[in-house]
């Protein structure tokens, strides 16, 4: 797969890994009966989970239950890490909505054993990717993501709403993992999250400008 720009041009960046936050928002975790974390929740998905959202995603529905949670969603264009944090907008080549999936019944039973999430969160196509827009400088501190099936609006976030910022997760992940050109960081979702069916049609928008449509298959 290509990364791409709003306007179908390719971004010539290798396909990395996806680091993901978990429990960003406080409607969230409520409505999963999750606690509010005190420090950011991260996990990982590998490029094998990495699929572009347009046209027709097929999912392994013999997996179980396919969960959406949108999000907004970073491109990583230059190195970063705890070396050069004080410059992290520079190294943010884009912005866009992610979907990050999940299998909840798998991950509601590996939660109860006190294992990892792996199998619930980073089986293959199970990150999808809008495409991209160019940073803007107020992008990372007030803009509006949102997620429709169908035609109905199922989520809406703002960063405005998120427990920690772009720049604190940012400086969190770098203590304990660099982000390369290529990775993507998907920095949590708003309430709303639920189940996909097949023949669902989804609709991810950013700041109003639509970014990526598919049906699930």
């Amino acid at each position: 797969m290509t990364y791409l720009w709003n306007n179908g041009e390719a971004i010539e960046l290798p396909i990395g890994k996806a680091v993901c936050v978990g429990r960003n928002y406080v409607a969230h975790a409520a409505e999963l009966g999750n606690e509010v974390p005190t420090e950011p929740l991260l996990f990982l998905k590998p490029a094998s989970s990495i699929v572009n959202a347009e046209g027709e995603v097929a999912l392994d529905h013999r997996l179980g239950e396919h969960h959406y949670e949108a999000e907004l969603m970073l491109l990583i264009g230059k190195p970063l890490n705890k070396g050069n944090i004080a410059d992290y907008k520079s190294c943010i080549a884009g912005l866009g909505v992610g979907l990050d999936l999940t299998l909840r019944d798998e991950q509601a039973k590996l939660k109860a054993k006190g294992h990892p999430w792996e199998r619930a969160k980073a089986y293959d196509k199970s990150c999808l990717v809008s495409r991209f827009v160019p940073l803007a400088e107020s992008d990372l501190t007030h803009s509006e993501f949102s997620l429709s099936i169908n035609n109905e609006l199922r989520q809406s976030g703002d960063t405005n709403l998120m427990i920690f910022k772009i720049e604190q997760l940012l400086s969190e992940i770098v203590r304990y993992f660099s982000l390369q050109p290529g990775d993507i960081v998907l920095t949590g979702t708003p309430e709303g999250v639920g189940k996909l069916n097949i023949q669902d049609t989804l609709s991810v928008s950013l700041n109003g400008e639509t970014l990526a449509n598919c049906t699930i298959a």
